[in-house]
């Protein structure tokens, strides 16, 4: 008898807690925090971003990336180009002070105006800096070969560049006694292509192209006269720097010519040649840059 009232006290309660659950309901499960999971990594969904500090502007001849990086406010009126690596391995340090340059804006970004953007361009001939240093990213001086490097001036078709523009255009040009290729026609190489496309879509307030080796800098003109925001350009790059000013290159003729195709489109630009083919010179060209990003900013 005491076995069976044990039995049915049991039943009572076993009966009661099922109505219990059953009123509740199912138990929800334990919420998860993403990165607390037992035996693997957080499961979140990733916020997709936009890179806005580099872009693509082009591929050269033989299929290299053309790159240029952007720095200060994203939203800025005016933009600034800097443009190294037009005759590749023949003039590496004008990659190299490029590339100098893009390293200063990323630590002192507070030497952009607000009003400024800057875009650096390191290397338009990729192919022809490929062809000398091995490598179209940052290198250092020791890594530039001796002897001759006349074939990395050209691209992988073997054009020179900076003849390959809209000012008094040649197929058969001239560099100091030399012939060099013009191209097949203005514009005909993918990275004068890629520099039209950019220039056409930014309008910038100004542009400064490196080249080596003479030492100064240089006034840009395409048979209109010198603008006179060039003017402007030449006289603060060249008196921040310590290199001479010139209106017009006049050591030999150059046609088809970058900054003077600018010139024509009504772009204000200088040609800034160092004064050798491996020093970035990167203190005069510092204060060089400095004055030239302060010029625009304030005109």
């Amino acid at each position: 008898m005491k076995n069976l009232l044990i039995a049915l006290v049991v039943l009572v309660v076993l009966g009661a807690l099922g109505w219990f659950f059953f009123l509740k309901g199912p138990a929800e499960p334990a919420a998860v925090i993403p990165g607390d999971q037992v035996g693997g990594p957080a499961t979140t969904t990733p916020t997709a971003t936009t890179d806005d500090t580099k872009t693509t502007i082009g591929t050269s001849a033989g299929g290299r990336a053309i790159v240029a990086y952007h720095f200060g406010p994203k939203d800025a009126l005016k933009e600034v180009v800097f443009v190294g690596g037009i005759h590749g391995g023949y003039s590496p340090n004008t990659s190299m002070v490029s590339y100098d340059l893009m390293a200063y804006l990323e630590q002192s970004g507070g030497v952009i105006p607000d009003n400024v953007k800057v875009t650096v361009i390191p290397v338009l001939n990729p192919d022809g800096l490929q062809e000398i240093v091995g490598t179209t990213e940052r290198f250092a001086s020791s890594d530039i070969p001796s002897g001759d490097r006349t074939e990395g001036r050209f691209n992988a078709n073997g054009v020179d560049l900076n003849r390959n523009f809209a000012c008094d255009w040649q197929a058969n040009a001239i560099w100091q006694t030399k012939a060099v290729s013009g191209g097949s026609a203005a514009f005909s190489e993918p990275e004068a292509k890629a520099i039209q496309s950019y220039v056409a879509a930014h309008t910038p307030a100004a542009v400064v192209v490196y080249y080596s080796a003479a030492g100064g800098v240089f006034s840009s003109n395409c048979h209109d006269g010198v603008l006179a925001a060039t003017k402007g350009l030449t006289s603060a790059y060249a008196k921040a720097s310590g290199y001479a000013a010139h209106e017009v290159f006049d050591y030999y003729e150059t046609t088809g010519d970058m900054t003077n195709w600018l010139a024509k489109e009504g772009i204000p630009a200088i040609s800034v040649l160092l004064a050798s083919h491996t020093d970035a010179e990167w203190t005069k060209n510092k204060t060089g840059v400095e004055a030239v990003l302060d010029y625009v900013g304030k005109n």
